[in-house]
């Protein structure tokens, strides 16, 4: 059936250039909650490591998912690595490259593993309709990316320059950077792409929850005492995450979010409001604002 709706394929491609950890096993986790934030797209990324050394027989994409269509030189590539910068999986070939964006709802499965086996904001179900983007390799393999919502994107000429530091390479110089000068909330700041790659709503919750920072502080007014701290929770709190299997294994995981129980620190009431257009919780008690 896939063979059959897949003859050509579509149409350009890209390059870019990214940040890569060292691969570690991945096994599914079972997960319920999660959303592909920069944590998630490196346990991808990790999997997608296993497609090295192998060659395209075919690709199909789904023309809502790639703007750019699919380059043609991809049937007969050999993969020959992966990358990463902030939410953005990279597959390199021998010829050209291509971009992978999950969007909130994709999920990456190859050869039948998903290392993410549900996400908050889609089915744990693996429906053949659902498939969004396939690259089917020689050896009979498959890469898939499985989206209910069809938000995810192929990315033909995906560009990084427009993207900052990524999350888990971050220098404490560059954080303070992109938080000077600017009268914005700390937490639109943190997830402006171009300020900081791969940071998500929770994620940010998170660091700020260690940080005792507020996400409605004013991010330019930060001094170096609240940025030495930031910078030392997301350092450490970020691969930590990741060690556990993603974004929604901290201590504001999807269960606290949802119930609001008391701060797990101090007992006070949690807070839920809308910071930066995104649902945010936070502590009152003792996470401070900085004006």
């Amino acid at each position: 059936m896939f063979i059959d709706r897949c003859s050509v394929i579509c149409r350009r491609c890209p390059r870019v250039r990214c940040i890569g950890l060292d691969r570690f096993d991945t096994v599914a986790l079972g997960q319920t909650g999660a959303v592909p934030e920069g944590l998630e797209v490196e346990i991808y990324r990790r999997v997608a490591e296993t497609t090295v050394g192998r060659e395209i027989r075919e690709v199909w994409v789904d023309d809502r998912c790639a703007p750019g269509g699919v380059d043609p030189a991809l049937i007969g590539a050999i993969v020959t690595g992966t990358i990463r910068v902030g939410k953005l999986l990279v597959v390199e070939t021998d010829r050209v490259p291509f971009g992978l964006h999950f969007s909130m709802a994709g999920r990456l499965i190859v050869d039948d593993h998903a290392p993410i086996e549900r996400l908050e904001y889609a089915s744990g179900d693996d429906r053949a309709e659902w498939d969004r983007i396939v690259i089917v390799f020689c050896d009979g393999g498959r890469l898939r990316v499985n989206d209910p919502r069809r938000w995810c994107r192929f990315l033909s000429d995906p560009e990084p320059d427009a993207l900052g530091p990524d999350l888990l390479a971050i220098t404490q110089a560059e954080l303070a950077g992109a938080l000077a000068g600017t009268r914005r909330h700390l937490k639109a700041v943190l997830l402006d792409q171009r300020a900081v790659a791969g940071l998500g709503n929770m994620l940010v919750d998170e660091i700020l929850w260690w940080a005792g920072i507020s996400p409605v502080s004013t991010a330019g007014a930060l001094g170096t005492a609240e940025i030495d701290e930031l910078y030392r929770c997301a350092t450490e709190q970020l691969p930590a995450l990741l060690a556990r299997g993603g974004s929604h294994t901290g201590v504001l995981s999807p269960q606290v979010r949802a119930g609001l129980p008391p701060c797990p620190r101090d007992g006070a009431a949690l807070r839920r409001e809308v910071v930066a257009g995104r649902t945010t919780i936070w502590c009152p008690g003792h996470q401070i604002v900085v004006r």
